[in-house]
């Protein structure tokens, strides 16, 4: 299907990318209009040089240099080099006919029309979104008007917000799309309406839609207004503009009376002058996108509604809503059309947006369409080839990548580029236009959002799965009994039944099945190792890992799905185990409470762990440390021996011949990690955490979490996997 992606910081362009799949509380849209948000979208349009946009984000030098100390210069500049032939999908507004839909979603026929939105849901030609974000249209209101539903939504909740009263005065500073539905949901409530813009006119568009007195330019002074409101100023003034300058919102508080509110939905920097804003003891008040459930995943993704008696207008009840307001025409959006293009266009349709003077407003895409029929099957594909495939060769193993994420691109990619002896045939990922630009980049033959297409197949050897945590076993488990070898990335799984299965099926079909373990294959940690091998009697190991990366908000920081515990502490099991050559034998372990919010005291833990030839070894793991406070450090001590590792780079060992070695950059080991399964699938002899590991990790660190609930030590015998 065709999708409008950016490509690296400023080229867009229409490709063909592949169509998704429905996920739970999802459906598919073939949108007949979509429309521009020019604010939003132009604003990831970086149309000037790197020398100037690093000038006017220094934040972002800050940033390689953070990405370069963890990972290396090597991995850093490849990144750095490839945003500029990245795909980012633009666009979040529009409306068409459900195709498609996942069997979650019962209130929705295919066929009906509805209304979208969502980031990253795009301009293409099928689009995938969750149901509280489509709204259904109602009879009479054509689709073109129907696509503003999403932009609707978001002055509805501004207007909502800033609580206009009957009769006060509403200043709206600035008149792109969202200032002017601000500008007549505003007089809807009863208010009267000032509206104001650089741009004369916008300002005689917000009249002609019913706005009270229009101010272009340097005519909306304080001074002017004040001789409409007896002396006053006005009671509310709300925010629309987009701007780097404070000016839109400091001429907001100069513009708003003592005791006023300030709402805010415009990205525009916010700086007031304290002792005004004390004096007048302003309100400010922040308009969150469509309103509740905006950014909550249980609303967005996981289709849980907030009770209409405690949350009487969710972003999905404003969507609806507006497009009420809009089919009885009480707000009018065709006059806010400026322009119409073909999909095709799209590239001309920014362009014209972003060209100095433009009088574009609301930019509409329209696309082919046959009414209520079901799409052809090529525009539901789910796999695109970029080139010819080239065969058999001997003696070089043919991989697909299975989720398109961080991972993949900083290490397996760039480890799998370095190999002579394997190569990739396939990228899989929900999201097609990623699927498609890791295909692209890496080289790939094809790209799909359908795993089944890996599944059959044949001239696939192996797949790396680098898919989020709770496919990994479902995955890894399909591709095995699929006749695959499995690089599957920790953690293997996440429940003892998902091992147990993994372990049945890799003892069945022989097939290779290696966890992402990789500090077995770091060269700190294997010159650890050689430290302990010779010692004398048992060891003492102890572990202090910062994670503050995984916070509230990161989706691996769930402890649904086993939260950073099961995600990333599963190494650290790993590693003590492989680095003492014996098996844990008890767990116990601590945490911070659960019912704090932020952090998760799930994720927050001190796990003390008892091996069978008598070693003990110590898990701190934190995510509330400070970034600067280092990532890990591994100490070892045993007759004879004291040694500590830290961060990949640096190690230790004091004693009468003091040894240090250090590294300018870590090396995580990645590269041997992928050398050895590619090794390991062509027969030769590799040593590699295979699904034993993996089960052991898994169970491991679930067990911790059960000793840190029911506060009593915890048995790791798991023989019955």
């Amino acid at each position: 299907m065709k999708q409008v992606i950016r490509r690296g910081l400023k080229e867009i362009i229409v490709d063909d990318v592949p169509a998704a799949r429905p996920g739970r509380q999802q459906v598919l849209v073939r949108p007949h209009f979509s429309l521009i948000s020019s604010g939003t979208e132009t604003a990831s349009i970086k149309t000037g040089s790197l020398v100037s946009e690093l000038a006017d984000n220094p934040s972002h030098i800050q940033k390689v240099l953070d990405a370069m100390r963890a990972n290396g210069p090597e991995r850093t500049v490849r990144e750095v080099l490839a945003k500029f032939q990245d795909y980012a999908v633009l666009g979040y507004a529009g409306a068409g006919e459900v195709v498609d839909k996942h069997s979650s979603v019962r209130d929705l026929e295919i066929g009906s029309f509805v209304a979208y939105g969502g980031e990253g849901t795009g301009h293409g030609e099928v689009i995938a979104t969750t149901r509280h974000l489509v709204a259904p249209v109602p009879e009479g209101l054509g689709l073109d008007h129907a696509a503003f539903a999403t932009l609707g939504a978001i002055a509805m909740n501004t207007v909502r917000i800033a609580q206009p009263a009957l009769g006060e005065c509403v200043a709206v500073v600035g008149l792109g799309l969202v200032g002017q539905l601000v500008c007549q949901l505003a007089r809807l409530q009863g208010a009267r309406v000032f509206a104001l813009d650089l741009n004369p006119a916008r300002v005689e568009l917000a009249l002609r839609l019913g706005a009270e007195r229009g101010f272009a330019g340097s005519e909306g002074s304080p001074e002017a207004i004040r001789a409409l409101t007896d002396g006053r100023g006005v009671d509310c003034a709300i925010v629309a503009a987009a701007a780097k300058s404070a000016a839109p919102s400091q001429l907001a508080l100069r513009l708003t009376r003592d005791r006023g509110r300030i709402a805010v939905v415009g990205a525009v920097a916010l700086e007031f002058p304290w002792l005004e804003m004390y004096l007048k003891e302003i309100q400010l008040l922040m308009a969150r996108a469509y309103g509740p459930g905006s950014y909550d995943d249980h609303y967005e993704r996981d289709g849980e509604d907030y009770p209409v008696a405690y949350v009487r207008w969710t972003e999905n009840r404003n969507m609806t809503e507006f497009l009420r307001l809009a089919a009885t025409k009480a707000v009018d959006v065709d006059a806010l059309v400026s322009h119409r293009f073909d999909l095709d266009a799209a590239p001309r349709a920014y362009s014209t947006i972003m060209a100095p003077g433009t009088d574009s407003l609301a930019v509409l895409l329209q696309y082919e369409n046959e009414g209520r029929r079901t799409p052809s099957a090529e525009l539901l594909k789910r796999r695109v080839d970029l080139r010819p495939t080239t065969g058999v060769r001997t003696g070089v193993t043919r991989l697909a990548l299975v989720g398109a994420g961080n991972i993949a691109r900083w290490a397996h990619m760039q480890a799998l580029q370095k190999l002579s002896n394997a190569t990739l045939r396939a990228v899989c990922a929900a999201n097609g236009s990623r699927s498609k630009a890791y295909a692209t980049r890496f080289k790939a033959e094809y790209c799909t959002t359908d795993f089944d297409e890996i599944l059959k197949d044949n001239e696939i050897d192996g797949v790396i799965i680098a898919s989020r945590n709770p496919l990994h076993a479902s995955q890894a488990l399909a591709a095995l009994q699929a006749g695959k070898h499995v690089f599957v990335e920790k953690p293997m799984a996440l429940t003892e039944d998902e091992c147990a299965a993994l372990l049945k099926a890799q003892r069945e079909t022989g097939r290779v099945l290696q966890v992402g373990f990789n500090r077995r294959f770091a060269p700190i940690y294997k010159s650890l190792k050689k430290k302990l091998v010779r010692r004398a009697g048992p060891a003492v190991l102890s572990a202090r890992v910062n994670s503050p990366g995984i916070g509230n908000g990161f989706w691996m920081a769930d402890p649904s799905i086993g939260g950073a515990i099961l995600g990333e502490a599963c190494h650290f099991l790993d590693l003590f185990t492989w680095l003492l050559d014996s098996e844990p034998q008890t767990v116990q372990a601590y945490r911070l409470p659960k019912r704090s919010s932020e952090p998760f005291g799930e994720n927050n833990v001190v796990a003390n762990f008892l091996y069978a030839d008598g070693s003990i070894a110590s898990l701190t793991y934190c995510t509330v440390g400070n970034p600067k406070g280092g990532g890990e450090r591994v100490e070892a001590f045993a007759p004879g021996v004291s040694v500590a590792a830290e961060d990949f780079k640096t190690m230790f060992t004091p004693g009468a011949l003091r040894e240090k070695h250090e590294k300018l950059f870590p090396d995580k080991g990645y590269d041997e990690q992928l050398a050895a399964f590619v090794k390991a699938v062509q027969g030769g002899q590799s040593s590699y955490p295979n699904a034993y590991d993996g089960a052991r990790a898994t169970i491991g660190c679930l067990r911790l979490l059960q000793s840190a609930d029911v506060g009593e030590t915890v048995s790791l015998a798991f023989d019955h996997v």
